[in-house]
């Protein structure tokens, strides 16, 4: 709750705004003047419950439902009911109303998505009790089991998500950490997965401004510059599909896209490339209504691509056919790049007015559409994997931290397509195994399942399949799931079903378990007692069960017992508002630099707390940070460089560099790298093919600045095109 003061003329007057703004959104959206009634009387409600209350930001603390609220029905489109539920959810949590009152004054739907709210928001917030265990996973699982009862919640909660990161300037440094990781983690890929996609957008790009903000900045400015460029060539590019698509009897509209920052971020830094070289910056939207003729909704699209493709080349390995395949969101539409007249590429979107809406409001807008008939026959692949989160959430072999981990990989996971050996096509996810389609398949073909043959060829269980593969699965009568399967297998029933087998042979796991776990102990000079369990069941995160599950999960091989001395140590907790400094002149500073981000002193860095004390230091922007503060957050520490005066301290860091070959080049970067600049070289690695090298250097710099100086330096020397930091 926050800081309660009188509030002034001009307060009551931005109320009145907000709200009228948020009413003309709804009428949109109410049946008829008993909906809007409900609208007004659940804002009179929470005005009155929430009246000289301030959020951190200093404005009335009523805005913030409000905000909700608008995006509830603007960005996801929902009904009444939703919005009334938006207005309210923070009047239990925050003020002496109970969720009886709510149901009492409104109706048993509005009070049960408060409710709904109300325990998610309770959990999320509570710190305090996220000293033993991740709380973040238990948060997680809170949220996806509300999809049991009303998918509403998690929508709302989300529209809750997206205003609290508009906001998030006003919140202490670690709180900011702790939402942006959790935001990355969570949030994001499950807007993806439920199509909401202009949110999902908004959370990342807001999520790059706060943890590289120079980049963001960069990005944003270069962007700008590019659109007043280039803004009269889409324009031009345009004009002649707009003319061709009318001729041909299309009632359409034509709209302009550009690439967001943090997906322009996300590609230079995954594909090792620049700004200029990303060819797909623009997008053209093609959204049309159906023509009333023997031709379909899909059969329409290739009409619009075979009319469009007649005036542009288009670049054939660019070409992504979601109608035929929709995603497993329900996003469907038919992409392809073509190269305009004045040789710029443009990815052209053709979409249905029916594809646009599912696209822009999600779920929704396809369960709108599935009502009103336009939906499948068949079960549609939202549902299917709403049911397949309802079947992992109930796994009683699972725990919140796995829970985690196997919703979040499904979260942002993208699918193959598969052949049998008779032709049939299956869709299997991106990543998935012989073994996982052998399981997907049936679940004695699975248990059973020896090799394979992909493409008439042989390979092992664990072989990785492709889009196309066709493939055979041999099985054994007197075969049967191994441990070490659960090693390689990458989709969540594979893992359920080996479990579930396991499970049948629990006991002698468990007393395997027990005895590995005293053998181990009895080596430390320690033995098995309920103090000790108690503190490894902590530590293994196995809450709310008996210590059979750990001695099963320790038999089983899924909890390793490397470093048992540590993992006995007493956990310390931290104190969340000071700073940990970045220093070696105390030899009390416990700390290490993550080796997956190698940070070097001036990057933007966060860290994590282990129960000796030591601080593992991490980029901000790392993988595994984010992951880490997603599961973790109770354990993050804000962290400062501090450099010492008389430090000689360097950084190993990794340059990849690209151009074109040329007789002395490699001289030409040894001397300005060793001689000019006096770096020290760990390891030089560069190739030429064609006449184009690339390749990378490992070296030490003292801090950032360095880095950054060596880098612009490298770029100025003829026939470099790309210098850029990456990951060792």
């Amino acid at each position: 709750m926050g800081k309660i003061s009188e509030f002034n003329s001009q307060d009551y007057a931005v109320i009145a705004r907000d709200y009228a703004d948020l009413k003309e959104a709804a009428r949109k959206r109410c049946a008829d003047q008993s909906e809007l009634d409900m609208v007004q009387k659940a804002f009179d409600f929470a005005n009155e419950a929430h009246k000289g209350v301030r959020r951190r930001s200093g404005e009335p603390y009523i805005l913030h439902p409000i905000a909700v609220a608008k995006i509830v029905v603007s960005y996801i489109g929902l009904g009444y009911k939703s919005i009334v539920a938006a207005l309210l959810h923070d009047v239990v949590e925050d003020t002496d109303y109970t969720v009886d009152d709510l149901r009492s004054l409104f109706d048993d739907k509005v009070a049960t998505l408060v409710e709904g709210l109300t325990k998610i928001k309770t959990v999320l917030d509570n710190e305090d009790k996220a000293m033993q265990k991740s709380m973040q996973a238990e948060n997680f699982k809170r949220i996806l089991l509300t999809l049991n009862d009303d998918v509403r919640v998690v929508l709302i909660k989300l529209a809750d998500r997206l205003h609290n990161c508009r906001t998030i300037e006003f919140m202490p440094e670690h709180k900011r950490d702790k939402i942006l990781s959790e935001t990355m983690f969570i949030f994001i890929p499950l807007a993806h997965r439920l199509g909401l996609y202009s949110m999902k957008s908004e959370m990342e790009d807001i999520w790059l401004r706060y943890k590289e903000p120079e980049e963001f900045n960069k990005i944003t400015e270069q962007i700008n510059r590019n659109i007043i460029d280039k803004d009269k060539q889409i324009n031009e590019f345009i004009k002649p599909l707009d003319e061709a698509l009318k001729a041909a009897g299309f009632k359409f509209e034509i709209k302009k896209r550009v690439k967001t920052p943090y997906s322009i971020w996300k590609k230079m830094n995954t594909k090792g490339i620049t700004f200029d070289e990303i060819y797909d910056l623009y997008a053209v939207r093609i959204i049309f209504d159906p023509i009333d003729s023997a031709e379909t909704e899909r059969d329409q699209c290739y009409h619009i691509f075979s009319i469009i493709t007649s005036h542009y080349r288009y670049k054939a390995d660019r070409i992504r056919d979601w109608v035929n395949y929709p995603k497993s969101n329900g996003y469907e539409a038919l992409h392809c790049t073509l190269m305009s007249k004045t040789g710029i590429w443009v990815e052209v979107q053709i979409r249905s007015r029916r594809m646009n809406d599912i696209a822009e409001k999600g779920i929704a807008a396809h369960w709108a559409y599935k009502k009103d008939g336009f939906a499948e026959e068949n079960e549609s692949e939202m549902d299917k994997w709403i049911t397949k989160v309802k079947e992992i959430l109930v796994n009683p072999d699972v725990n919140a931290l796995e829970l985690l981990d196997l919703i979040h990989n499904d979260l942002i996971k993208t699918d193959i397509f598969v052949f049998t050996p008779k032709g049939d096509q299956r869709r299997i996810e991106k990543g998935a195994t012989v073994l996982d389609f052998a399981y997907s398949i049936h679940t004695d073909i699975g248990n059973t399942a020896i090799a394979a043959k992909v493409n008439l060829k042989l390979v092992p269980l664990s072989y990785v399949l492709k889009t196309g593969d066709q493939v055979e699965i041999i099985t054994a009568e007197k075969e049967h799931p191994k441990r070490e399967w659960l090693q390689f297998i990458k989709t969540s029933k594979a893992r359920k079903l080996i479990l579930d087998y396991m499970k049948s042979q629990r006991q002698s796991s468990v007393n395997l378990g027990k005895k590995m776990l005293e053998e181990e102990l009895k080596s430390l000079g320690r033995k098995l007692n309920d103090k000790t369990v108690k503190s490894l069941m902590d530590e293994f995160e196995i809450f709310d069960s008996k210590p059979e599950e750990m001695y099963f999960k320790i038999g089983s091989g899924l909890i390793s017992l490397d470093g048992l001395s540590e993992k006995l140590k007493k956990y310390h907790g931290i104190n969340k508002e000071s700073y940990f400094v970045i220093s070696n002149s105390d030899e009390n500073h416990k700390y290490i630099l993550a080796s997956c981000c190698t940070p070097i002193q001036g990057d933007s860095v966060v860290g994590f707390k282990a129960s000796d004390g030591t601080i593992t230091v991490h980029r901000r922007t790392c993988i595994n940070a984010n992951n880490l503060a997603a599961k973790f957050g109770d354990k993050i520490v804000t962290v400062k460089w501090v450099a010492d005066a008389n430090s000689e301290n360097s950084y190993l860091a990794r340059i990849s560099l690209r151009g074109t070959d040329r007789i002395g080049m490699i001289n030409d970067i040894t001397r300005l790298t060793s001689k000019d600049l006096s770096v020290n070289i760990r390891r030089f690695n560069l190739g030429t093919e064609e006449g184009i090298f690339d390749g990378f250097i490992d070296l030490y710099v003292h801090d950032i600045a360095d880095l950054d100086m060596l880098i612009n330096r490298l770029k100025k020397i003829p026939g470099i095109d790309t210098v850029i930091r990456t990951d060792l």
